[in-house]
């Protein structure tokens, strides 16, 4: 059994365990990070690691690897302990402690931890529709972006998931098309307003009901949806409401599930599959912090940088219950030269 005692435990190696890992290391603290996935980076990293990400403070556009491998090399300024591939399963309290217990059977003792597991285990939702062609042809994410180069490529959605994946996708692609079941996205303004300048054809209210292909996807049927004021773009062809899309790939953009596994048990007080934590980050569980999207107080925005500085609070406020004379004022990165 492997044994480790450090000032801080943060559970999550997403952009906010990393950033919360560089920080507590500016602020003299020893680290360790756990996290289920075999690599750091959270939903990015195993989602959509080519995809731009743009409300970033500093950066016009980032691909969301190049942001991770950027948070990365800032976190190993505090050489953490990283248990990739571990999945935290267990908390154990005591008086001036907290302990944290993996799947593989590590033990990590700290003095405050910080939970920064994202949604916790993610599953994608599933296409209704055609599921036998998963891996040939159906998707509910691209990797790399290239493996579409050329293709004609059907996004099933209306979220800022399945709009991204359209707007990244049409310089590569042969073809885009989206297809959503409602008039009105749920996407950021912007990325719908770029989606409606785009050469990406929109299909609204509509909702694909078959897939085609004899062992690839090579087609795709949708239907119109009967939703007063709905209408679809560049519906040519359009006969009796619908409408058969030429299609070697099918990006099913359509959400995810998720599930907080073993955090559900160690008594949280939770709102919708989320932590309830107050100003300072701080749960109703002695030394327990939480920070990122799992976090969630009145007026919660999700974003990636509403994390960073989630974190960077969270720190501050846990950094008298590893040292009383830390305090939680943290001064300025640019005095510790």
């Amino acid at each position: 059994m492997t044994a480790y005692d450090v000032d801080l435990v943060i559970v999550g190696a997403g952009p906010s365990g990393l950033y919360g890992a560089y920080y507590a290391g500016f602020r003299g603290m020893s680290v360790a990070v756990i996290d289920s996935l075999p690599e750091p980076g959270g939903q990015i990293s195993a989602l959509y690691p080519e995809k731009e990400i743009f409300d970033v403070a500093g950066f016009p556009a980032v691909k969301g690897q190049r942001l991770v491998d950027d948070l990365v090399a800032q976190a190993a300024q505090a050489n953490p302990v990283l248990l990739l591939g571990e999945g935290a399963v267990e908390l154990r309290h005591h008086e001036d402690s907290v302990e944290v217990v993996t799947d593989a059977g590590t033990e990590v003792r700290a003095k405050a931890m910080l939970l920064t597991g994202g949604i916790g285990t993610f599953t994608p939702r599933e296409l209704p529709v055609g599921e036998d062609y998963l891996g040939r042809g159906l998707r509910y994410f691209v990797r790399r972006l290239d493996d579409v180069a050329g293709h004609d490529v059907v996004v099933v959605g209306g979220g800022d998931s399945a709009v991204d994946w359209a707007l990244a996708l049409e310089p590569l692609a042969r073809s885009v098309t989206l297809v959503h079941r409602r008039p009105a996205f749920r996407a950021h303004e912007r990325s719908v307003a770029t989606l409606r300048s785009s050469s990406v054809r929109v299909l609204t209210p509509y909702e694909v009901t078959g897939i085609g292909g004899e062992h690839l996807v090579d087609e795709v049927v949708v239907d119109r949806v009967g939703v007063a004021g709905g209408a679809a773009q560049g519906d040519q062809g359009d006969r009796d409401g619908r409408l058969t899309l030429p299609a070697q790939t099918v990006v099913a953009a359509l959400g995810f599930i998720a599930d907080l596994g073993p955090v559900q048990k160690w008594g949280l007080e939770l709102r919708r599959r989320h932590v309830l934590v107050d100003r300072s980050m701080r749960t109703n569980l002695p030394r327990v912090f939480a920070a990122g999207d799992i976090s969630d107080y009145d007026g919660k925005v999700r974003l990636i940088s509403v994390g960073f500085g989630e974190a960077a609070a969270a720190v501050n406020n846990l950094a008298p219950l590893v040292n009383p004379a830390l305090g939680t004022a943290p001064g300025h990165s640019s005095d510790a030269a």
